[in-house]
């Protein structure tokens, strides 16, 4: 997970937040596809690929955020 720690936090919240609303014309695919894991109609594969493509930057943002203020895992004290 040492990769993960040397990725910058404002990378990962820009990418983050910029996958989690795209397209910008419609209903976010993130906030769709979790709608339809809710309601357990997330059945087709483009479905399911979606929600990993477009989760996946947030979920890295988040481990991110765990290893560094609750592991104590800064990549700062290392240089």
């Amino acid at each position: 997970m040492k990769w993960l720690d040397e990725i910058s936090l404002a990378f990962l919240l820009i990418a983050a937040v910029l996958m989690a609303v795209l397209p910008l014309n419609a209903t976010p695919h993130l906030f769709e596809k979790l709608g339809m894991l809710a309601d357990g109609t997330l059945q087709r594969p483009l479905d399911i690929f979606d929600l990993f493509m477009h989760g996946t930057p947030a979920m890295l943002l988040l481990v991110r955020l765990f290893r560094q203020f609750v592991l104590g895992k800064n990549p700062a004290d290392k240089k």
